[in-house]
């Protein structure tokens, strides 16, 4: 039998999620419709971020083998993606005149979406294990 917290944290991590899923896929629709050729590679980033947190959202709320491969896969991309954007935006802060959600590894959110992918692939593999 699960635990109560094992299905309170995941809760939370997935609600996590659904909010940087809905939050980034509006920041992206209206950069991409309304100023994309003033940063089109911080807006691609902002819509290509958002496209990972639908996916990864969707993943994590599902059970079975595939669904976590998927999460998996998402989160790991999202980790990936943070590093090297907001490592690039420190190394090159021209090119990210115009924030993206990963800019300076998630600043403009409290860091958030670094910290979430490593929450999110302790959980996966913590529910890997469990079964």
């Amino acid at each position: 039998m699960k635990s109560t917290s094992k299905r309170g944290i995941g809760a939370l991590l997935i609600a996590v999620y659904a909010v940087f899923a809905i939050s980034a896929t509006a920041r992206a629709t209206f950069q991409l419709l309304t100023k994309f050729e003033d940063a089109p590679l911080a807006y691609s980033l902002s819509a290509l971020s958002a496209i990972v947190y639908v996916v990864a959202t969707l993943a994590l709320s599902r059970t079975g083998a595939m669904a976590s491969q998927i999460a998996k896969w998402a989160v790991t991309f999202e980790l990936v993606g943070v590093v090297v954007v907001g490592t690039l935006s420190i190394v090159i802060p021209t090119a990210f005149a115009h924030p993206s959600v990963w800019s300076w590894f998630g600043l403009n959110y409290a860091c958030l979406p670094l910290v979430l992918p490593i929450f999110g692939l302790l959980w996966l593999n913590r529910r890997a294990s469990t079964k």
